[in-house]
């Protein structure tokens, strides 16, 4: 929403030192008051004046062949472009110091890896100084909370060549880890769902059945398996695990009063193929779990089983103070079923909102290829918006893989299927958390919850006592050979909730003097008065 980009093809590399000359040259085209001036040309008139482009000509000619309108802006006589429209009047009504070129990136022409790659130079633009400085100071921040840097600093994760877009995970970050789904299958428990696990690799046609294999094929891992016969067999792995639960759902024949059916699956290795290039941290990464569930219903229960999805997540965000917003994403160009079908589950969904009194945006053509959705927005502690949970009405699925369930009359009827995954995959939201959190996760989640500190070699045995005593909590033993200024200091670079500082004062008295996070020194207390607190 702030910012801009351009792509270049040039004989060498750009560096941070080429982007202040490119400011510098802008900011002196800005005070010498050059015209926006645009003008309509035809496809014929574009491909003379770009002749010498062949990106430009690859888009005139898409263009064309559209039949949409093409327009080219000038700068005054300095610069000619393709352009849909201007921003400006004139170079004056932009502020020289409202803006900023940020970094350089590849980027394939196209976003194709098969293609030439292009230099990519990304830049900001504000009506003030005072709001770039603002944005330049938010950067700083998001940088200092870069996950990547805090998955090393605090021994969670770290990634490595051998394997792109997947992460090694540390024993700490495990923790973190498993925490999360112990809290996700509580909540499961508590709904009546059905934990269930199916295959990582399938073969092509259930996809070919479900229209994945149409529709996101350019997004699977997938390999040919030689057969005795005259034909490979090919196997995906699996990017996702709505085809596979029908299988589940079919295995038997369902009653309308085993409906509504809430199958989930934390699985742990889907994997999808994302390009190198968009590749980042755990934001977005090749193998992935997600907190993944199947809802299969009758269409009159439609509205309270979405209505317990929205509750749950409410519930859940709650918890990690993030606040929602909800969105409804309509049915994109390339869809399956018909319009019919589509209007059916779009209403269906507005319905639910409107009747849950819950503010929401419209966002065009944003659904999935098989349904309409509500995405759910998180706000973390930074302002910054994601896209995490997401709940999908799906007629599609059911209808493909001939779902049915027996009604009050003894009659085959199709089930409503519903997506919902509330964490999104463990990897994104863990990397939202760390950053939501500045590293400092709270107490339940944090892989090291109290620190023993010893003063003295002395004191060890003491230390020992209260760590049996705190074997409910993960509780480690400053035993390192080191000053107790540095013990401390290096327990606050990990950002541990508690450190329980114990001297001769502390052992004679039977009690822990406790520093918390953020907060210092809370003084000397019991042990029993530390437990109460920790509770």
């Amino acid at each position: 929403e702030n910012g801009f980009y351009y792509d270049f093809r040039l004989p060498r590399p750009l560096t941070m030192d080429d982007l202040a000359k490119f400011e510098k040259t802008m900011k002196e085209l800005i005070k010498s008051g050059l015209p926006f001036k645009g003008k309509k040309i035809t496809a014929v008139q574009a491909k003379k004046l770009f002749k010498n482009q062949p990106f430009k000509i690859d888009l005139i000619k898409e263009f064309a062949k559209a039949n949409k309108p093409l327009t080219v802006y000038s700068t005054g006589e300095v610069f000619l472009d393709l352009c849909r429209g201007g921003h400006a009047r004139n170079t004056r009504e932009i502020d020289p110091n409202a803006f900023k070129l940020t970094k350089i990136a590849g980027a394939y022409w196209r976003g194709d890896e098969n293609n030439p790659q292009l230099q990519r130079i990304y830049g900001v633009a504000f009506d003030s100084k005072t709001d770039l400085e603002n944005y330049l100071k938010l950067q700083g921040e998001i940088e200092k909370r870069d996950h990547r840097k805090l998955g090393q600093q605090l021994d969670l994760f770290h990634f490595e060549d051998i394997a792109p877009g997947a992460a090694f995970w540390h024993g700490k970050g495990m923790i973190v880890w498993r925490e999360l789904e112990k809290f996700m299958r509580t909540k499961l428990d508590r709904d009546d769902y059905q934990e269930i696990s199916t295959p990582i690799m399938i073969k092509k046609e259930v996809f070919e059945k479900s229209g994945h294999w149409q529709h996101y094929r350019e997004n699977m891992f997938y390999f040919a398996l030689p057969t005795d016969g005259p034909a490979s067999e090919i196997l995906v792995l699996k990017p996702m695990n709505c085809p596979e639960s029908t299988y589940i759902y079919n295995y038997q024949i369902r009653s309308h009063k085993d409906l509504p059916l809430r199958l989930s699956e934390i699985t742990d290795r889907l994997h999808r193929r994302e390009l190198s290039g968009t590749l980042g941290g755990l934001f977005r990464v090749r193998q992935m779990t997600q907190d993944d569930a199947h809802i299969y219903c009758r269409p009159d229960q439609i509205e309270s089983e979405i209505k317990k999805i929205i509750e749950l997540t409410k519930e859940i965000y709650g918890n990690f103070s993030l606040p929602i917003f909800f969105n409804l994403a309509t049915k994109p160009k390339k869809a399956l079923g018909s319009s019919e079908i589509w209007t059916k589950a779009e209403k269906a969904l507005e319905k639910v909102l409107k009747n849950s009194k819950i503010d929401y945006q419209i966002k065009p053509g944003e659904g999935a290829f098989y349904g309409p959705k509500i995405d759910i927005n998180a706000k973390d502690s930074l302002g910054r918006e994601w896209t995490i949970a997401t709940i999908q009405l799906d007629f599609q699925m059911p209808e493909r893989f001939d779902l049915t369930y027996i009604d009050e009359k003894g009659k085959k009827q199709r089930p409503v299927m519903i997506h919902r995954a509330i964490l999104g995959t463990f990897e994104r939201f863990i990397g939202i958390l760390l950053e939501h959190y500045a590293g400092a996760l709270p107490f339940w989640l944090s892989p090291i919850q109290i620190k023993i500190v010893p003063v003295a070699d002395r004191h060890l045995d003491y230390a020992g006592q209260l760590a049996e005593k705190l074997k409910n909590y993960r509780t480690k033993i400053a035993a390192e050979n080191e000053t107790v200024g540095k013990k401390i200091r290096n327990a606050e670079l990990q950002k541990i909730p508690y450190l329980a500082v114990i001297g001769d004062t502390e052992e004679k008295n039977k009690t822990v003097r406790i520093r918390e996070r953020h907060k210092g020194d809370l003084g000397e207390m019991t042990l029993e008065e530390f437990l109460k607190k920790l509770l």
